[in-house]
């Protein structure tokens, strides 16, 4: 990999097709969810209308209305479907704890790793899900019922974070995952939207500053304790 590889993106994957063979077999809510997300990360909340689902999806004017009559109930599919589309990215069966494999282990490299893996998933090939969810998680401030299923979603990152941390031998597994899962978000938010949007991490790059915060949290209680 050359140094302009390193520090320009890969070319973001475009999203599938709203339109190929594959969606109506998925289903028309799921189509009309996909939409949703895509016109979010392309235009932002205020681009985001019944209309231009239905437009984005190909469908008939209203059919968007017809499975979301309003404009929080169209939110909260498209936060659903987001938490799906998510879960393949983050693959938890791969993380240690949670695969529970010998062969994966649960050290600080191995959940170095594994979240690198990831990261680099989410920056190379999934930026579209990054700006929505960034576009859902400040509407969400301001609608609690939306809040609610938004972090639901996220226990779903967040619990499997603090079992492999116990596993590694923390003794304070939930205050280590707050500062793993901030990381986490962190390098997402600053290479997507932030001072480094120009950047791709290399794989290795991000385990090597993953396996560095782990070490150190480890060790730092290990070194309280004696």
């Amino acid at each position: 990999m050359t140094a302009r590889d390193r520090h320009h993106p890969a070319p973001t994957a475009p999203a599938p097709s709203l339109s190929s063979p594959s969606s109506p077999a998925s289903g028309r809510p799921q189509l009309i969810a996909d939409a949703a997300i895509h016109l979010l990360a392309e235009r932002g909340m205020r681009g985001l209308t019944h209309r231009a689902v239905d437009e984005a999806a190909g469908l008939p004017l209203g059919s968007t209305s017809n499975l979301a009559r309003t404009r929080e109930a169209l939110l909260e599919t498209a936060v659903r479907r987001l938490a799906e589309r998510e879960a393949a990215v983050l693959t938890p069966a791969e993380m240690p704890a949670v695969a529970g494999t010998p062969a994966i282990g649960t050290g600080p490299e191995a959940i170095a790793d594994a979240l690198a893996l990831a990261l680099h998933r989410y920056l190379s090939r999934h930026r579209q899900l990054l700006l929505a969810r960034y576009e859902l998680a400040l509407e969400a401030t301001r609608r609690p019922a939306l809040r609610e299923i938004y972090d639901r979603a996220g226990r779903a990152f967040r619990e499997p974070m603090v079992a492999m941390l116990a596993a590694a031998g923390s003794t304070a597994p939930e205050r280590h995952a707050l500062s793993m899962v901030a990381w986490c978000d962190g390098v997402l938010f600053s290479c997507t939207a932030g001072q480094f949007h120009t950047t791709t991490p290399t794989r290795a790059e991000l385990r090597t500053s993953c396996a560095e915060l782990l070490t150190g949290m480890l060790r730092r209680q290990d070194d309280a304790g004696r």
